[in-house]
Order: structure tokens, then sequence, then C-alpha cells
């Protein structure tokens, strides 16, 4: 069989390590002739079944790129100790993970009674490439009786040499005390850090074996000081012999160079990835500025910082259409309430779902009297002629007396005819507010829902209110507090891609925008939806 070159856009990734010659010999050698990375490739074939997909329960035969890191990880002419892929995401690395560790665990890598282990920083993360490998085993009758699955620990056994893989997770503070034969770190640019004490602790489990080996597998971090930018720039930089380092990375941060998008997403070849989806991403990234930081991490695997402005300007406006007061009487509304500090602007939102789908806000912002001047001057706003107009609320005093904003909320709600459902807050001063709120007999029947302001709650409801921006289903009147909010506010993500909203980094007061965020996620949902989350 005549070899086939390897294909240019493999070979423009691998930054250090052995170039593979051929990623296709392996099918046709007889199995006496087969290197050690062949012979993965052929368990991968003749004994997994994909576990998930359009292919779930056909032979696993991989996609070029991924033999050709198999390849260059377990047939260099000296061993390989390390061995890192970088792509974007959802491109199949834990897949290609997946059959590495399956090969350690019950194929012919398995070493009697050794530990095999993958790491991730969250339990949610390093329970992921547990379950594929579980459902890759579930999936392959032909390795039926050789191990153990036992999920309550995210443990499999191979039964043959008593080998044991078992997840682990940093916020679990799981992995002391063990010798580690094989690790894949997963997900590792999530690490801000140079350095981590938990990955110390994992490598430092390794002496035990001369032939031990880890594997990194990440979309890029976002910035030069991350471990794992830091490991892939050591490995580009020195190229050593016994490291191998795979990077697929588009060379500019053009959105929509379709060019860029295979560069850092091999799958996209074999077709494995839709490049439907990474087309409609570029598009909501071309539209709303706070995407596109994500989109050029996590779809193009650049190193980017991930927080920018949140909303375009077009965007918003677009979605500033007249607000009707009659969907507050006769859909279930609810408010989004934002206390911030005593001395700034404290937000009550409200939003109502009409029939069609489209949210409806109408924004109550309160601020003290005393001090309205320099509060002014300091965040730059003519808060002095909102008051005069109506929008910005001026209660007496120094400071927002809660008090004081439950009676003027039960005025305005009494002349609209509006009950509130729920009331969705920051815990910040809540406790009081509350108290304030029984005292005047504001909003009695309505559920109180805690929100917390980091990625883990607030990204959802992000997603939410991004999606109806971009359907054109949100209506806010072009409230002046909103437009101020919406101009000014900075989205924050993690290297997962969960945003948030950061009051620190937005240079005016966002308060009322965080309020409508919360507000129209609980609009936009049943009640069983809304606090699943």
């Amino acid at each position: 069989m005549k070899k086939k070159p390897l294909p240019e856009y493999i070979r423009a990734a691998i930054k250090c390590g052995p170039v593979p010659l051929d990623v296709e010999s392996w099918k046709t050698k007889p199995r006496s002739k087969l290197t050690e990375g062949e012979r993965v490739l052929r368990f991968a074939s003749e004994y997994l079944c994909f576990p998930e997909g359009k292919m779930v329960g056909k032979p696993l035969v991989l996609d070029p790129f991924q033999c050709a890191f198999i390849l260059a990880s377990f047939d260099s002419p000296v061993h390989v100790k390390k061995s890192i892929l970088s792509m974007a995401r959802r491109g199949g690395k834990t897949l290609v993970m997946a059959v590495i560790l399956l090969w350690f665990v019950v194929g012919g890598g398995a070493k009697q009674s050794a530990m095999v282990r993958s790491a991730a920083m969250t339990r949610e993360q390093a329970g992921l490439l547990f379950r594929l490998m579980a459902l890759t085993l579930q999936l392959s009758p032909a390795l039926e009786g050789l191990y153990r699955v036992i999920p309550s620990s995210k443990k499999i056994v191979g039964l043959r040499r008593g080998t044991e893989y078992a997840s682990l997770s940093r916020d679990a503070k799981s992995g002391h005390g063990q010798a580690i034969y094989v690790l894949v770190v997963d997900e590792c640019g999530q690490i801000d850090a140079a350095n981590d004490e938990f990955l110390d602790m994992l490598f430092s489990s390794m002496g035990t074996y001369e032939d031990s080996r880890v594997f990194l597998i990440s979309t890029q971090a976002p910035n030069d000081a991350s471990f794992f930018s830091l490991e892939i720039d050591s490995a580009t930089r020195s190229t050593p012999d016994n490291v191998v380092c795979h990077l697929y990375a588009a060379a500019s941060a053009d959105l929509m160079d379709e060019a860029n998008w295979y560069a850092a997403n091999p799958a996209l070849y074999g077709g494995y990835r839709s490049k439907e989806d990474i087309r409609n991403a570029a598009g909501e990234a071309s539209r709303i500025p706070a995407k596109e930081a994500g989109f050029l991490n996590l779809f193009m695997n650049r190193r980017v910082s991930l927080e920018s402005l949140w909303l375009a300007p077009s965007v918003w406006k677009e979605n500033g259409g007249a607000v009707d007061l009659e969907v507050f009487r006769t859909h279930a509304v609810h408010i989004g309430l934002d206390l911030s500090m005593r001395t700034d602007l404290t937000a009550a939102v409200l939003a109502a779902q009409d029939d069609e789908g489209v949210v409806h806000l109408l924004p109550f912002v309160f601020t003290p009297s005393q001090g309205l001047d320099d509060r002014a001057s300091r965040d730059r706003a003519p808060y002095q002629q909102w008051v005069k107009d109506g929008k910005l609320i001026a209660i007496p005093g120094a400071t927002v007396d809660y008090e004081a904003v439950c009676e003027h909320l039960k005025g305005e709600l009494d002349d609209l005819g509006v009950e509130i459902s729920g009331i969705a807050f920051d815990r910040w001063r809540v406790r009081e507010f509350q108290a304030a709120a029984e005292r005047t007999g504001f909003a009695p029947y309505a559920e109180w829902h805690e929100v917390g302001q980091g990625f883990k709650d607030f990204s959802p409801r992000i997603e939410k209110f991004e999606e109806l921006l971009l359907q054109g289903k949100i209506r806010h009147g072009l409230h002046p507090l909103l437009n101020m909010a919406a101009a000014n506010a900075i989205a924050v993500r993690d290297a997962a891609g969960n945003a948030k909203l950061d009051k620190a980094k937005s240079t005016l007061r966002i308060d009322p925008l965080v309020a409508a965020v919360m507000a129209v996620f609980a609009a936009a949902h049943t009640e069983d939806q809304v606090f699943i989350i």
C-alpha cells in the first residue's frame, strides 16, 4: 500500500516531537509489524466503538489528526514523558484521551496494578472523561468481562492486570498518596497561575515509574503567564526530544475567515465537527463584542483576554422599542433586584414576557438625593436631568432608604395594577430590603430567589439575555439608565466560556443592567427551569 503524505494541516500543528510519516499504514500492516502507536490505533478500531454522535456503536476509527498525535506520542525514538494537544473545543480532544486511557486500562498498555488517572479543576469537568470512557466500554462488546465500572467513585478497573483508572479533581482535593503511571490533565487552560499546587502534587506522584506519561489537553489559556501557555511555549522554544506538542490554532483574529476555522478545528476535515455551528458562533461574536473574545479563544484557539465590552450598540438599539405596560397587567411579572451600595444606584427592573415571546422591561432606579451632583461628576452621567425626567428616583437623604424604595415601588405597582410573581436578587443587603418589604407590604406574595453573581449562576442568564437580544425579543424603551449600563458593561469569561458581568471593570454603573439580566431570565422561563440552574 502506497503511503499517504501527512496532511499539511497536521504538519503545521506539530511544534515538537516526531513527525509521523503516514497515519494510515497501521490499517494494512501485519500485527507483528505494528509499532506501539499503531497497536493503539488498531486496538481502537477492533475493540472500541464510538460512544455517541452520528457514529455511535460503530467501530472507533480516529481522525488523521488524532492518529498523528497518538503515533507521535508512542513511536518516538525516545520515551515521551509529556504530550500536549491544544485545539478548539468540541473537536475530539476528549475522545482521543479516552482511547489512550483505555489502552492503559484494558488494552495492551495495561501494567500490573498500575494507577491511571485523569485530572481536572472541577468535579464536573473531571467526570466528562470518565463518562466517555464508560460509554465507550458499554458499547464495545469485544471487551465485555475485561473491566468493571464503578460510577459512584468514577473508577474503571481492568480485570486482567488489576489496573485502575479514576478521575480526580482539584475541588475534591483528591489524588494524594497515589503512585500514578499515566496522567491526563483535562482543560488545563483553565489554570490561571503559572504553578498549581494540585498539579504539583500529581506530578510528584509519578516518580515511581521510569516510563510514566503525562498528557496535557486543552484549548489555549487566555494569557501567556498561565500554566498551559508556559508548557506550550517551553515545548515550542526548546523542542525537547521527550515532549510532543501539537497546537491547532488560527493564524489571525479574522472571525469569518474559514481558513482560521480549519486551522483550529482539524476535525472539520473529517466531518466530526460541525462547520455550521462554527459559522453561527462567528456570526454572533461579530454582533456581540463580549462574545468575540470567547469565540477567538474557544473556537479559534487563540490566546486572548476573556473580557470585553458586552453589548454592541446596534444590537441594543434594535431592541429599544416601546414597552407595552399592558403586558405587565396580563402576564407573570418578575423583578430583578440589585441593591449595590447604599450611596450608589439601587435598581429594580420588572420583566414580563408577552404571547410572542418578547420580554418587556420596566426599570426603577434609585439614588440618594444628597451628593447627587458629586456622583454625577464622578460617573460622568447626567443624573440631575434624569431625576427631572423621572427616569432616576432620588430618595431623600445621604443613603438609599430601602423602606422608601419599597413604598415607591408598591405605589407604582398599585397604580399600574401589577402583581409581582417573583424577585430575583443578589444577596448583598437583601435581608434589610426584605425586612423593609415586609413592613411596607411590598410584593407580599412574591417568591424570593437568590442569584449568585459568579460564573455558575450568571452565565446561563447572560446567554438567555444575548439570545433574546439577537432575536429582537427584548423591549427596553431606550431607558437612559439601561442605555448607560449597556454601553459600559464589561463581560468576563472563564476558560470554559462561562460569562458574568464585572462591575469592577465597567467604567460606569451597570446595576440596572444586572437587575435586568436577572429579571429577563426569570420572566423567560418556567418556575422549574429558573431555579434548577
